[in-house]
C-alpha cells in the first residue's frame, strides 16, 4: 500500500506565553494520498497557513506526529527537512515571492542548479512553456502582471517534479479572471505531474476544484460540512 505524501495526527500548535498564549492547531488529523487534490477551506485567522507550515516542516508541532512524503519529520534536522523538501514539495505562496533581479527563467532555473539538476535551463524552459510563458522567459518580475508572475511561481514550484505540491491562498492576490485561469493551471499541471495538491484557500469556488474539501475554523478541521 502506498504511504500517503501527508500524514497528519492529533496536531496542535501554540504560539505565546501566559495571558497572550494562543491556540493555533487544536488536534488536526489530516491525510493526503499521492495524486489526490484536498482543499483546506476556512476564513482568515482560522490555521489554514499554520497547517501548511507544519506539512512543510517550516513549523514545529508542539505534539501529535507530522509525516511528509512518508517520512516523520518530528525530530529531522534542518539540514534533512530541506533535503526532503527539496525532493518532494513544491510550494505556491500568495506574494509570489520571485527573486526581483533574476528573470523568470533564472527564478526558476537557479533553485535546480542549487539540487544538481541536469540540464537546469532546458527544464525551466520547458516549464516556463508549459503555463504559456514561453515569450517572457527573460523578463524581470516587474515586467509581468500579477497572474504572469504566479505561473512562474507554479513554473518554479513544478521543475523538480515534486511529489506535492502545496498552494497557500494562491489566488489572493489576482482579481477573479486571472485567479480562476490560475486554479485551471495549477490543478492541470498537478494532474500532468501526478502530484498531490494541498490548496489553502478562503474562496469556496477554489475549494470546489478539489477532489476533497476540508474545513477549518478555529484550530479544527472537519469533513464536509464547515466547523461550528
Amino acid at each position: 500500500m502506498t504511504e500517503p505524501l501527508i500524514d497528519l495526527h492529533d496536531v496542535r500548535l501554540t504560539l505565546g506565553q501566559g495571558d497572550v498564549r494562543t491556540e493555533i492547531l487544536n488536534g488536526v488529523s489530516l491525510k493526503l494520498d499521492p495524486g489526490e487534490s484536498v482543499a483546506v477551506l476556512g476564513p482568515s485567522g482560522s490555521g489554514k497557513s499554520s497547517l501548511m507550515a507544519i506539512v512543510a516542516g517550516l513549523e514545529r508541532a508542539d505534539s501529535g506526529s507530522v509525516s511528509l512524503a512518508g517520512r516523520d519529520i518530528g525530530d529531522m534536522g534542518e539540514d534533512s527537512l530541506a533535503r526532503l523538501r527539496g525532493r518532494s514539495l513544491g510550494i505556491i505562496l500568495q506574494a509570489f515571492h520571485l527573486l526581483p533581479t533574476m528573470t523568470a527563467i533564472e527564478n526558476v532555473s537557479v533553485p535546480l542548479e542549487l539540487a544538481g539538476v541536469d540540464d537546469p535551463s532546458g527544464r525551466a524552459a520547458f516549464e516556463l512553456e508549459a503555463v504559456g510563458l514561453g515569450h517572457r522567459m527573460n523578463h524581470y518580475p516587474a515586467q509581468l502582471s500579477g497572474g504572469e508572475q504566479q505561473r512562474v511561481a507554479i513554473a518554479r514550484a513544478t521543475a523538480p517534479r515534486p511529489r506535492l505540491l502545496l498552494a497557500d491562498e494562491p489566488t489572493g492576490n489576482l482579481d477573479s479572471a486571472t485567479g480562476s485561469a490560475i486554479i485551471d493551471l495549477l490543478f492541470e499541471r498537478a494532474g500532468h505531474a501526478g502530484a498531490g495538491l494541498l490548496v489553502i484557500t478562503h474562496d469556496s469556488a477554489v475549494a470546489a476544484r478539489a477532489g476533497r474539501t476540508v474545513h477549518m475554523a478555529d484550530g479544527r478541521l472537519t469533513d464536509g460540512l464547515p466547523a461550528a
